[in-house]
């Protein structure tokens, strides 16, 4: 984006602890080490116990980091850290100029951002006779489960991730088709980004 000369960069990661935003923090301004400004803004966590930071990095008091954080706060985007950088151009924007900026800043890149929700999720492994292979990546997919691993051998193994609550149903449904035959072994839980998909506006 660019206002008045000055190119104002927005970057955009997903964090869910403070160490990873100052991660996130760090590498940008190492990646954009020659830029005027480095401004870091970020938001973990959930509910009451929501950790907000902002810095101006030099800008005039409040017309940066704040603007920047108010626009966070209002896109409904939670454990996310923003930085916007910008690289001077010569003129000076005032302190107006500067909130609109880095505010316009933020809002572009948020709106470009898919859209996804941790979860707590399942990962779960299971060995099947090839019979079954196209059959249960089907089942796999109906019930929202994302396979993340085959490996083909005497047999097929497939490794496979679901949020909590589909893999009870999804079990049930294997045990059915393969007569009880096909079991899933959870071998690991894990919170994990999942996609949030629109769903087409109805005509």
């Amino acid at each position: 984006m660019k206002v008045a000369n000055s190119h104002f960069i927005a970057s955009l990661a997903p964090v869910f602890s403070v160490e990873e935003a100052k991660a996130f923090i760090a590498n940008i301004r190492s990646e954009f080490g020659d830029a005027s400004h480095n401004v870091p803004i970020f938001l973990v966590g959930h509910g009451d116990s929501v950790i907000a930071h902002c810095s101006d990095d030099g800008e005039p008091s409040g017309t940066a980091g704040r603007p920047a954080l108010a626009v966070l706060k209002g896109s409904n985007l939670g454990d996310v850290a923003v930085v916007v950088t910008r690289y001077f151009g010569g003129t000076k924007l005032g302190t107006g100029g500067l909130v609109r900026a880095y505010g316009d800043a933020v809002r572009e890149v948020v709106e470009k951002v898919p859209r996804a929700e941790r979860f707590p999720v399942y990962i779960v492994m299971l060995g099947l006779p090839y019979s079954f292979f196209e059959q249960v990546r089907l089942l796999i997919r109906n019930y929202n489960g994302t396979i993340l691993d085959e490996t083909f051998t005497h047999e097929v193994t497939l490794t496979a991730q679901f949020i909590l609550d589909r893999f009870p149903d999804f079990e049930s449904a294997l045990r059915e088709m393969s007569s009880d035959i096909i079991h899933a072994e959870i071998i690991e839980t894990k919170d994990a980004i999942i996609p949030i998909v629109e769903q087409p506006s109805a005509k």
